[in-house]
């Protein structure tokens, strides 16, 4: 396992295209047929909620990926890290698989301090947060790697660090119809904030680290990563070959959100959640309406 210093900005191969490509390629796409990743891409821009699912639901996990990569294509920003998601019960063996994959894009990362964080959510839609445990990849992942074992995903952890996912979606819906539909709007997030590296992470004692995650004020539940069969580690290991099928394999420094240890917590505007993890400082975030998409300082001018 190698040491990674965690930074929020992407390799320059990761870098974002010009605003003015970036603009024709959303326009040309959100003038294509509707279907639900051109109007999920337009509600996400414009942070408008949308009441209904646009379009069929997709059937397959493949349907599902395939929107949202469609998806991906056309947002202004070159995916960076993941979130990795549960799927439960009957749907594992109907999908074959007990997680699912949602991208994370460089202005929606935040690395934590002492200070509480604005984190946008939509107005109207769907807003949770989750404490989670982030791994780093130490390394780039061979493109052509497409199957992972534990240990080779051990081999490739840069850091493992505390953290809080922000599920969003602007349709409300979005974890009412199964998990294909959860993936199809980039599996339900909205953004990441990265907290101080677990003490001892490489002993892997997952069963050590308590989490617990408040509610303006009020204790939502405690548990250890181990809520999670597999752990933070087999979700890891699913992201490397998910995204490496996909063609787009983990790069270094890129953060994978291995899913909600205390829950998934239904939040609203203007409220707080504090995420404590042992041995690191307390992640603070308060929920805020999302606005319009804007290119993050720095970018306007490229």
């Amino acid at each position: 396992m190698t040491p990674v210093s965690y930074s929020v900005q992407p390799e320059n191969e990761l870098s974002r295209p010009s605003d003015e490509k970036l603009r024709e390629r959303v326009t040309e796409f959100s003038r294509s047929a509707a279907d639900p990743a051109s109007a999920f891409v337009r509600a996400r821009l414009s942070a408008q909620a949308i009441a209904t699912y646009p379009g069929g639901m997709p059937d397959a996990p493949a349907t599902a990926y395939a929107i949202q990569d469609q998806a991906i294509k056309a947002w202004p920003e070159t995916v960076f890290g993941w979130k990795v998601g549960r799927i439960n019960g009957d749907d594992i063996g109907r999908y074959g698989t007990d997680r699912l994959a949602g991208p994370i894009f460089p202005s929606q990362i935040v690395v934590a301090g002492d200070s509480c964080i604005d984190m946008p959510v939509f107005l109207g839609g769907f807003a949770a947060v989750e404490g989670e445990c982030v791994i780093i990849a130490g390394d780039n992942a061979p493109a052509e790697k497409t199957d992972w074992t534990r240990d080779e995903a051990i081999e490739l952890i840069g850091a493992i660090h505390a953290g809080i996912e922000i599920a969003s979606s602007p349709f409300p819906g979005i974890n009412d119809f199964g998990p294909l539909v959860t993936i199809s709007d980039f599996g339900n997030n909205f953004g990441l904030v990265i907290g101080d590296e677990i003490p001892d992470w490489k002993n892997l004692a997952t069963h050590e680290w308590r989490f617990e995650t408040l509610l303006d004020g009020v204790s939502l539940g405690t548990a250890t990563p181990d809520s999670i069969p597999g752990g933070p580690v087999e979700s890891f290991r699913f992201m490397l070959e998910n995204a490496a099928r996909r063609g787009l394999p983990l790069r270094k420094g890129a953060p994978i959100s291995t899913g909600a240890i205390t829950g998934v917590h239904v939040a609203g505007i203007s409220q707080t959640a504090v995420v404590k993890a042992s041995g690191t400082r307390d992640i603070q975030v308060r929920l805020t309406q999302a606005g319009p998409w804007t290119a993050p300082a720095g970018e306007q001018d490229r």
